[in-house]
């Protein structure tokens, strides 16, 4: 399985879209400083949202649209209104 994901920090409330085969591995990179992106010096990022697809393909397709396209990352964020932190 691949998954799309959104991970939020608990202290800045920053959102992050990624996609990973593994999403516990991936969460553990992004709490320890080694994705450049995510690297803050305290907190903590935490699942707030992921999808699954079978084929990688289809997950990265769906992770560019969020990422590029506006509308589909608005859309999102309001469906999680309440899951954020």
């Amino acid at each position: 399985m691949h998954y799309v994901y959104v991970i939020q920090h608990n202290i800045d409330k920053g959102l992050y879209i990624g996609i990973t085969g593994n999403l516990d591995q991936r969460l553990l990179q992004h709490n320890t400083g080694k994705n450049i992106s995510t690297v803050r010096k305290n907190g903590k990022w935490e699942y707030v949202y992921f999808e699954a697809y079978r084929d990688r393909r289809d997950a990265v397709t769906r992770e560019i649209r969020l990422k590029k396209h506006g509308s589909g990352k608005h859309e999102l964020y309001k469906r999680l209104v309440n899951s954020k932190i």
